[in-house]
């Protein structure tokens, strides 16, 4: 996986999850163990430099260095079950091919100890690991995984050693991960030759994503020098220059232990970690001196400016005002970390919400839709830069911004900020970090030389100039084959596919056994109690560390169907408009000084026992730190009693960012899209979530953002806040520690007695509602009163499933593709079986024939709680042929060709999500979202353990088998011939 700097924030993100589970100082054995190491001690083959105990985050940090290697390596004892590992590798190319990320790609395709094909995607089903990736970043490659399992860890330490230090880079592999030429056909040497190849799809489909061209090309402008000026996930018109022996060579160069970093994160014993490492790996390497290093960025005597093209945004609200422009400073050494942090810091102070300087200058100037990508500070190159500016502007207004931009700079160095705004910025890091500290640093100056101004125009007819250069680039390529070298190429082609289609031997690979699994869940305890005497509240004690999480679900049952399509607009507006006494500005100011977030959004849960059934509301949610409850209580009040729908200029600021967010997340979206798409015309809720979540939302948020008297829509707001912000049909929940709780429902209570109840009855708008109480509770069990919590579902007796086929029309050259089949809601026996067969078909069918031969980036299949079964596939250069594949996977299932440890494979990967870590914030929502108890996991759980292979083929059968259940399908993407001669496909 490709991503500039998502790398960094996907293992950040990793670390908080696994950091969110202990809640109290305590020096537990993990803690204890480490603070015992000495500086200098040796331990197979490692010594010790530094232990560092940091009990604000409960943990002992460990750094140490291999002897024979130099590689260095950190480990982070803590009380966690969940422990991760990674290896990461300085890769500093020097061109375009994409390399690295061919490379990262490539290891894990085979090696030394696990010669099989493909040992990554299959350890997927043979381990309960609670994450496993592998990313490329501008310059460093990372191999991720953790669990909860001590044998799981040892056996994917093996398999993630072998491939990063003693991988095969066989040359098919290369062919398959990379690029190569193959006929369209395979099979038929009289098809043209094309370019093929998994990374080359993959970025391909990335740079379709005008926010990510735009990135990538200001790092590249704005660090011309070394590293930062090339695209380290390649740029698709120069992958094809790779070859083979130049991967082989980088390999060699880059992924040595004097170039690695190794981190560990949890409570197993680091020894048994540090004596693995040292003897599957490092005792064969003799240190080295990495020509890796990143050289200083020599600094500009003058700013300067780049323009670029890219393809035009089907759903901008303007069409002429489709223009980005930014204005970036090169700032200092992120090793640099006081000068680091306090420069993270004023950038937040600078663009961070609606107080900031460049809010109210660049998004309220009426000029741009949003700022520009990569906005703020970014910290993931040698040098860090900050960036700021517009997008969706007009070409014209390129100037103004840049006037603006100085302008607003000069002012804030001038004033300054005001104090409740860091002491805010403050209260927000001690949340995420639960540290706070009050340093506080330097200013940006406009007269900083190394600046770059990038602006970045759309150009209809971009894509096609794109294929044309590709089309020459092959029409270069196939030239210069020489007829032996064509015949060559076409044996290749077939020799890739035997090998794709050969049976795999995994015997080599390590695994777990069904039997490792436990055979039963925790239960969760949970309180019931009615507030303001008829509102049931789920308490949930839980240790939050000192935060406290409140939740609360309001019905959409009586709110008339002409405003339904405006809930998710409503939703996401609602506490930014201010409220009370206090305008959006001010609001905006509590709610950092105050919470860690509050947030409203569409809640559409299908019910667990019936399709045709679903409860529909709006989700309220928002944390904050126990001694501000009451603030938080009390904003959540004015948003509910009093909030403000007076600001049209702040609410069309909004609109046009919401239209811009949306239209920007389609391409990393694609296949969810095609998906909700493709239930459509399933169940009765299906056509809600398509209204909410789908094609259907983007398109009506883009017509909003085109109309220039807003007025209309603003005045529904104060219609739906009639019907959702009360407490009428409304539940809550509460995630605190047991010392939290009383102040907790005393403050929940005020908050319900306080907010408005209907005076008369409103009657839900569709007349089948049925109510719904979960089963009750087995005798001597902890919770109290559970049967409060009575769901008022929708039902539609006369609905009828119909086959929609819809093709939504985009100027991407790939495709992201959905096809969904009704099945059987989560209760049903049959569910766990095709839960286990959607597993099933995505690792033993499905990724070898989307992924492997088709050169789509992703594909597979899932089952979803409402019982949709979906095929899907992710950046695919096929559409229609991906179609037939789902087919002949359906029929692969129904054959029954799979032995017993493929069952046992797709078990272990269905449990390894099953029982996935929840953080304590989370514990109980199951029940308080879904109404799905502890119990009813325990049953699916003994249903998931008894599947057989009769069981899998039956459900097939039953299901999967044309003609034998309804379904829909969606295409996103290119003009389609085939489709477009079909009736029966709607093209949008």
């Amino acid at each position: 996986m490709w991503g500039r700097y998502w790398a960094a924030r996907r293992l950040l993100s990793l670390s908080r999850t696994l950091n969110q589970k202990s809640w109290r100082w305590k020096s537990g054995p993990a803690n204890e163990r480490a603070l015992q190491y000495k500086i200098g001690e040796k331990i197979h083959g490692f010594t010790v430099n530094q232990v560092t105990a940091v009990p604000e985050l409960f943990l002992t940090a460990v750094k140490l260095s291999h002897e024979n290697t130099g590689a260095k390596y950190l480990h982070v004892a803590r009380e966690d079950s969940n422990n991760l590992f990674s290896v990461q590798f300085r890769t500093t190319p020097l061109d375009s091919t994409g390399v690295p990320h061919i490379l990262e790609h490539t290891v894990l395709c085979g090696s030394q100890k696990y010669p099989c094909r493909d040992p990554f995607f299959k350890m997927l089903n043979r381990s309960l690991s609670t994450f496993m990736n592998a990313f490329t970043a501008s310059d460093y490659t990372l191999y991720p995984f953790s669990t909860q399992n001590p044998k799981d860890f040892q056996n994917l330490l093996s398999v993630y050693l072998d491939a990063a230090f003693f991988p095969c880079l066989r040359q098919l592999d290369f062919w398959q991960e990379g690029w190569r030429l193959e006929h369209e056909n395979p099979t038929d040497p009289q098809t043209p030759l094309v370019f093929k190849g998994i990374v080359f799809n993959e970025m391909k489909g990335a740079f379709t994503d005008n926010e990510r061209l735009f990135s990538q090309h200001l790092q590249n402008k704005l660090l011309p020098d070394h590293t930062y000026a090339v695209i380290s996930g390649g740029d698709p018109l120069s992958i094809p220059d790779l070859t083979w022996e130049q991967l082989k060579q980088f390999h060699a160069t880059h992924y040595h232990p004097s170039n690695a970093r190794f981190f560990t994160y949890g409570n197993f014993p680091l020894e048994q970690h540090l004596k693995q490492i040292h003897e599957e790996a490092l005792t064969k390497f003799h240190r080295i001196e990495p020509n890796t290093a990143i050289p200083v960025q020599d600094l500009w005597d003058k700013p300067r400016e780049h323009h670029m093209k890219c393809g035009s945004d089907s759903f901008a609200a303007d069409p002429t005002k489709q223009t980005t422009v930014s204005v970036s400073f090169l700032l200092t050494d992120i090793t640099d970390t006081f000068e680091t942090f306090t420069l993270n810091l004023l950038s937040s102070l600078l663009v961070g919400g609606p107080n900031s300087p460049f809010y109210k200058a660049l998004l309220e100037a009426n000029l741009g839709t949003d700022f520009s990508p990569d906005v703020g500070f970014n910290g993931c190159t040698r040098e860090a830069y900050f960036s700021v500016g517009l997008q969706g502007i007009a070409e014209k207004d390129i100037e103004t911004v840049k006037q603006i931009t100085a302008r607003t700079l000069d002012e804030v160095i001038e004033k300054g900020f005001e104090e409740e705004r860091i002491e805010a910025l403050l209260h927000k890091i001690e949340i995420q970090m639960k540290h706070q500290s009050t340093s506080f640093g330097l200013a940006l100056s406009s007269d900083n030389p190394h600046r770059l101004i990038l602006s970045m125009s759309p150009d209809e007819s971009y894509y096609e100039k794109q294929a044309k250069l590709e089309a020459e680039k092959l029409k270069h390529k196939v030239n210069a084959l020489s007829e032996e070298e064509k015949k060559q190429t076409y044996e290749k082609g077939l020799e890739l596919i035997a090998l794709q289609s050969k049976p795999q031997d995994t015997s080599c690979l390590p695994a777990l056994k069904v039997s490792d699994i436990e055979p039963t869940i925790p239960f969760t305890e949970l309180e019931m109690a009615l507030a303001a005497d008829e509102i049931p509240v789920q308490y949930c004690a839980q240790p939050t560390n000192g935060m406290v999480y409140f939740r609360a679900v309001s019905s959409l049952n009586t709110l008339p169907e002409e405003l339904k399509p405006y809930v998710p607009l409503f939703c996401s507006v609602i506490t930014k408009m201010g409220c009370g006494a206090l305008g959006y500005r001010e609001q905006a100011q509590q709610m950092e000084l105050k919470t860690g977030g509050m947030s409203v959004s569409p809640h559409i849960i299908p019910d667990d026992s019936h399709l045709d059934a679903y409860e529909q509301g709006v989700l309220f949610s928002s944390l904050c730190l126990d001694r501000n409850l009451p603030d938080m209580m009390h904003l959540w009040s004015e948003i509910f009693n009093n909030p403000h729908f007076e600001e049209e200029e702040h609410f069309r600021v909004l609109v046009k960012m919401t239209a811009q967010e949306l239209s920007n997340g389609i391409p990393d979206s694609g296949h969810l899209y095609a998906s909700v798409r493709a239930s459509k015309t399933l169940t009765p809720a299906g056509e809600l979530q398509e209204m909410f979540n789908g094609m259907d939302q983007v398109k009506l948020i883009k017509r909003i953002a085109e109309m220039s008297d807003i007025k209309p829509v603003l005045r529904k707001l104060p219609r739906i806040k009639k019907y959702l912000l009360n407490s009428d049909n409304m539940r809550c929940s509460v995630n605190a520690t047991p010392q939290q709780m009383s102040q907790a429902s005393k403050e929940v209570e005020n908050f319900l007695k306080g907010i408005a109840r209907s005076k008369k009855e409103r009657k839900a708008v569709r007349p089948h509602v049925i109510e719904k109480s979960p089963e009750p509770m087995p005798v001597g069990t902890e919770r109290l009163n559970c049967s409060q919590i009575t769901r008022k579902l929708i039902t539609e007796p006369t609905f009828k499933p119909c086959q929609m086929k819809t093709h939504f029309l985009l100027p991407f050259p790939v495709n992201y593709v959905g096809e969904c089949i009704r099945t059987v809601p989560y209760t049903a026996p049959d569910y766990a079986s095709l839960r286990i067969l959607a597993r099933l078909m995505t690792a033993k069918f499905l990724h070898r024939e989307i992924r492997e031969k088709g050169g789509a980036y992703g594909g597979g299949a899932t089952l979803s709680h409402s019982g949709i079964f979906t095929f899907y596939s992710y950046r695919d250069p096929n559409s229609i042929s991906t179609f037939s594949t789902f087919e002949k996977a359906a029929e692969w299932a129904q054959s029954g060709e799979f032995a017993p440890q493929d069952i046992d494979e797709a078990k272990l990967a269905v449990f390894a999500a099953v029982d996935a870590p929840v953080a304590p914030s989370d514990k109980g929502m199951n029940h308080f979202l879904n109404g799905i108890s502890d119990e009813m996991k325990q049953r699916h759980r003994e249903q998931l353990f008894a599947i057989s292979s009769d069981h899998l083929i039956d459900v097939a059968n039953k299901y999967l088998a044309g003609g034998k259940s309804t379904r829909g399908l969606a295409v996103l993407g290119p003009e389609n011939p085939h489709i477009a001669k079909d009736p029966s496909w709607v093209k949008r």
